[in-house]
């Protein structure tokens, strides 16, 4: 049966080749269904362009790149740069830089007369793919996925070589940490000529209820003309059990050859519903059939919810109001940098979640495909963001202009994602009605209304069943900002903020309730509140009629410094570990207010940006969660509680009971009682009992002095990984005392030697002022008697042996990887 061909990408000949003969023909999906998407991460080839090196020719297939560094992907090769000033703050004091990778591979017989590709997740910031010295395709935002197709350019009979350029692009092309290189998974595919387009499946549950829920299908096929193609699909639940089915055909009058079908509806009867308390998937099986003959398939989870907006009461989920309780920060993963691995995405979240909260903005930009397959899974609600400016400009680091480019990039942005259940809006830009040169397409003079307009119809296009939105900075209407007089004073809303479907807004969250005067109609929610005003920003929020907030910066990310040495934005909840710290309980304290909490912070007099509170010097001070001090010294010390009051011993002795501040008169003081010249003494213990308003126990914290090291202790965050070659395994490394208390004061360089079945890719301390690296070292010194190793599993399982030494102490850990069962 012939087939039309697939378009393809005009390569240029750079070196002559033979282009093998691309065929019409379709062959059965059993030749070659285990070869569909093959992850493609392994054994590649890197170098770093250097001005030693800028006249070689990096994409020749005949470049002899045996002393090239191997490594697997995702990898991160700015983070891997020295500290430097020239960096600048805001690209997290990491130099701009370029690099190459290569991998060289064969091509089974198997593909002959298929269309070959390379799925890429991101190249970052900026880059080109090569097959055999032919660019196949390129990127000038990284952020968002591409396809290479390599069809044309491959041999059959020697070896391929693909080669990809990378680059982190100017300096002034982003205010945050980009990383640099291939940064994401890559995959190879394979396809006949008639198949599913990319991110051609598109599922929708228009009716939703507890009884039963519709869900529409629709499949885009591509290449289908003058064929008998049909479409079978199955739908099933989480245990596998198939729930309903549909089937149509391709339409009978039209040229196109590449097709969007809605099938016909499949009712489901008592659904179970998604939610971050329970995320729970369907899966859906498509497959392609000609004639009689399945030519290709694909299985694609969804989750069944229903989505509400209003003014009235801000959202709901699924008929119930939900207030998200979020955090908006940057891509970056601690020490892996901005490397998208799986395994730090998933721990992250479940963090957050232990703590209360259910939502992230992906700010300012897509995350990895699997960053929103994982919020699914573990049932974490995202609001997903395409863009910072609209300028051609400022902050904008391609080498094409913004304005180029968006009606691309914005289509494969919402086509990957819109099956997702946890994405509830779709965010186009942030911060832009300051400048009307950030408002996109010039002449407008409508501070970006006209822009968004047209980028929302391109939206809607792909997906209408979500709002979208805008972040605003704090402005007024006609772009007023703090720097004119009126500001505090003119508190009409910008006028973006008025035209989107949800109005999002970061930061002053005090004026909202003057902005709905101005505009009864918003949907308000807090894109992005400030960390520094603790729970004041949460308890500004009109709850019942808002959407939500989310914190900026809950965890500390690279780039956006202030000042040398910090590496990044610091003033957060979390440490770049996920270590919570102690003002972190506050949070918690208010996000899962029905669970009692109480916790203890000493305020460390040396560190912290200080300004007046309560007579007491401490505004934005460092809280530190030890009792260990100079004898004899008085301590400030806080508990974070949601109890009706606490009582505070020192060594077993109370100092007194003070209750809770839960009023309105000053809200960045809700839960949090302060303590102020508590006597240390020589140390020994505080402890903090909560109680309700009749005077029960509900919750208590303790913390102790600890004596010097004596021993050493290593433990796993969790004990199941997998032989994969991609999995990841945390070991918490702790110096202790005898009685086996954290030794706060222990700083000494550790180092550590791992053998077996895992490599080694990082040693993380938790510092964010250090001038040292975290990947490619053996020895680092701890800090504050803690250090994280971060081990990556091999593809064979095995034994791996880990053996660490700190000071005059050392320790021997033995962990098995399990092998992956498919």
């Amino acid at each position: 049966m012939t087939m039309y061909a697939g378009i393809h990408m005009p390569a240029q000949a750079q070196y002559q080749n033979i282009k093998e003969t691309v065929t019409t023909a379709n062959r059965p999906l059993a030749d070659f269904a285990g070869h569909q998407r093959t992850l493609f991460n392994f054994g590649w080839k890197f170098c770093q362009a250097t001005k030693d090196n800028k006249n070689t020719d990096f994409a020749s297939p005949t470049l002899d790149d045996s002393a090239w560094r191997t490594l697997d992907l995702p990898h991160d090769f700015q983070f891997e740069q020295p500290w430097s000033k020239i960096g600048g703050g805001a690209r997290g004091f990491k130099p701009m830089c370029e690099g190459w990778y290569r991998k060289t591979f064969r091509a089974d017989s198997l593909w002959r007369g298929m269309q070959v590709s390379l799925d890429f997740g991101g190249i970052i910031y900026l880059g080109d793919v090569y097959i055999n010295g032919h660019k196949v395709a390129s990127t000038d935002y990284g952020y968002v996925g591409m396809e290479a197709d390599i069809t044309r350019h491959l041999r059959y009979d020697t070896e391929n070589v693909v080669a990809v350029y990378a680059s982190t692009g100017p300096k002034k092309g982003s205010r945050w940490y980009t990383g640099g290189g291939l940064f994401r998974d890559v995959h190879l595919k394979l396809t006949n000529p008639t198949h599913i387009a990319r991110h051609g499946v598109f599922i929708t549950t228009p009716e939703v209820s507890s009884d039963k829920a519709t869900v529409r299908v629709q499949v885009e096929v591509e290449g289908w003309q003058k064929n008998n193609v049909t479409i079978h699909t199955r739908l099933r639940d989480a245990g596998g059990r198939v729930v309903g089915s549909a089937l149509s055909g391709m339409p009978d009058n039209t040229n196109q050859s590449v097709t969007e079908v809605v099938l016909p509806e499949v009712e489901v009867v008592r659904p179970s519903l998604w939610s971050p308390d329970t995320p729970y998937l369907y899966t859906a099986e498509v497959v392609i059939y000609a004639g009689k003959t399945p030519v290709d398939s694909i299985c694609e989870t969804f989750g069944i919810r229903k989505l509400e907006f209003s003014p009235e009461f801000g959202f709901r989920l699924n008929g119930r109001k939900l207030f998200l309780q979020g955090n908006s920060g940057h891509h970056d993963l601690g020490a892996l940098g901005a490397a998208a691995h799986d395994k730090a995405i998933e721990r992250m979240m479940l963090r957050l979640k232990e703590f209360g909260y259910n939502t992230i903005r992906c700010s300012h930009n897509p995350y990895s495909d699997s960053f929103a397959r994982i919020a699914d899974r573990v049932g974490m609600i995202i609001v997903d963001e395409i863009f910072d400016k609209w300028s051609d400009n400022d902050y904008w680091g391609g080498r094409q202009p913004m304005t180029n480019l968006w009606y691309r990039l914005i289509p494969e942005w919402i086509k990957r994602d819109r099956n997702r259940p946890s994405i509830i809006m779709w965010s186009l830009g942030n911060e832009l009605q300051i400048r009307e040169a950030w408002a996109g397409f010039s002449g407008m003079n409508d501070w970006g209304v006209t822009t968004y307009r047209i980028f929302d119809t391109l939206v809607k296009r792909f997906d209408s069943t979500r709002p979208t939105t805008v972040a605003m900075f704090p402005a007024r209407a006609g772009a007023i900002t703090r720097k004119q007089g009126e500001f505090n004073t003119y508190l009409v809303p910008p006028e973006l903020g008025c035209a989107t479907e949800v109005a999002s807004f970061n930061y002053q969250s005090d004026k909202y309730a003057d902005y709905k005067k101005h505009a009864p109609h918003l949907i308000i929610f807090q894109s992005e509140a400030e960390t520094s005003k603790m729970l004041e920003p949460y308890y500004n929020m009109d709850r019942e009629h808002s959407v939500g907030m989310a914190y900026w910066g809950s965890i500390e990310y690279w780039g956006e410094s202030n000042s040398w040495p910090k590496k990044g934005w610091n003033y957060s909840f979390f440490d770049h570990t996920m270590r919570p710290y102690p003002q972190a309980y506050l949070i918690r304290s208010a996000f899962k207010a029905d669970e009692p909490v109480v916790r203890i912070g000493v305020i460390d007099r040396k560190g912290g940006e200080s300004v007046s509170w309560n007579d007491v010097i401490v505004g934005r001070p460092t809280i530190l969660d030890h009792w260990n001090f100079a004898d004899g010294t008085t301590q400030d010390v806080i508990t974070y509680t949601n109890a009706h009051s606490v009582e505070l011993l020192v060594n077993g002795k109370s100092i007194g009971t003070k209750p809770n501040n839960t009023s309105d008169a000053d809200k960045s003081k809700r839960n949090t009682i302060l303590w102020t010249g508590v006597p240390y003494g020589h140390g020994g213990s505080v402890e903090a009992i909560a109680r309700d308003a009749d005077g029960r126990e509900t919750a208590r914290h303790r913390i102790e002095t600890a004596g010097q090291a004596a021993a050493i202790v290593i433990h796993p965050q969790g004990t199941a990984w997998t032989a994969d070659g991609m999995d990841l395994m945390y070991l918490d490394i702790t110096a202790v005392d005898s009685r086996g208390r954290t030794v706060p004061t222990f700083n000494e360089e550790m180092t550590v030697d791992i053998s077996g079945a895992a490599s080694l890719v990082a040693m993380d301390n938790g510092d964010h002022y250090t001038d040292s690296l975290f990947n490619g070292v053996t020895t680092k010194p701890m800090k504050g008697g803690r250090m994280l190793l971060i081990m990556r599993s091999k593809r064979e399982a095995g034994t791996v042996d880990v053996k660490v030494k700190a000071g005059k102490m050392s320790k021997r850990k033995t962990l098995k990887t399990l092998k992956k069962v498919l």
